[in-house]
């Protein structure tokens, strides 16, 4: 027969590397205000994925985070574009442009 533990003693044995029964401790309690559809989108992806809504708050916050750097707005990933020679050639950006410009004509003429 194994040795008898005090209360709890086998509970905070387990929790030296931070893990309770497999689980991380939770340590850090944060409320947010959420409007109505994001409420709503948090918990349908809840009861679709079969956690709580915290897991999905940790789940979107490491894929944000794995995500790497932001960037800083549409220049710099216009600028990162031209820099990777990926872009279109300037024929048929020019062309592109020029159906662009002559659809807005054509809408704002039949307003």
């Amino acid at each position: 027969m194994g040795r008898a533990t005090a209360p709890g003693e086998g509970l905070k044995a387990s929790r030296k590397d931070g893990m309770v029964y497999g689980m991380p401790t939770m340590t850090h309690r944060t409320t947010f205000a959420l409007d109505q559809e994001t409420a709503v989108r948090l918990r349908r992806l809840a009861a679709r994925w079969e956690v709580s809504q915290a897991e999905v708050v940790r789940r979107a916050v490491a894929m944000a985070d794995a995500s790497g750097p932001q960037s800083a707005g549409a220049a710099s990933l216009l600028r990162a574009l031209h820099d990777s020679g990926a872009g279109l050639a300037r024929d048929r950006a020019e062309e592109y442009l020029a159906t662009v410009r002559a659809d807005q004509q054509e809408w704002r003429s039949s307003s």
